[in-house]
């Protein structure tokens, strides 16, 4: 058991969404938190440093939207799956662009490449939880 899912266990609320899909979503956004920084500070030091610059932008941005919903996600009294949806949505649309900026860079920056790995697995990770049968209704409302 990691501790983000001894931690919500430890929650007197409980988790709604289920504990199992909600630490793994923490742990892949924390992972992905500390790859994207990472890599933009190493895209920094490259010599080809002025092509790294989407790449820079895009971790950022990821770093910043994976970090705040593992926050949210740790929170679960008073949590509202309006939020945490859309959280998780651009969660997996941020990831998803970084892992795919990072791949055109992964054969020759190795940063890249550990970056895109841990940035799919925030997709995937995060896709799970956006399954689960608690948001049901929200994907009807949203048309999707």
């Amino acid at each position: 058991m990691t501790d983000t899912r001894e931690m919500l266990d430890a929650s007197p609320v409980g988790v709604p969404l289920g504990a199992d899909e909600v630490a793994a979503a923490i742990d892949a956004c924390l992972t992905c938190v500390q790859a994207c920084i990472s890599c933009a500070n190493s895209d920094l030091a490259e010599a080809d440093v002025e092509e790294m610059r989407t790449c820079m932008a895009i971790d950022q941005n990821c770093a910043d939207v994976c970090d705040v919903t593992a926050r949210v996600l740790s929170r679960p009294a008073h949590s509202d799956d309006f939020v945490v949806h859309r959280l998780l949505q651009a969660c997996v649309r941020l990831c998803t662009a970084c892992a795919e900026e990072c791949h055109k860079h992964a054969h020759h920056h190795r940063h890249c490449a550990i970056c895109e790995k841990a940035c799919l697995a925030c997709v995937y990770a995060c896709n799970a939880l956006l399954d689960a049968e608690a948001f049901g209704e929200l994907q009807k409302l949203a048309g999707g």
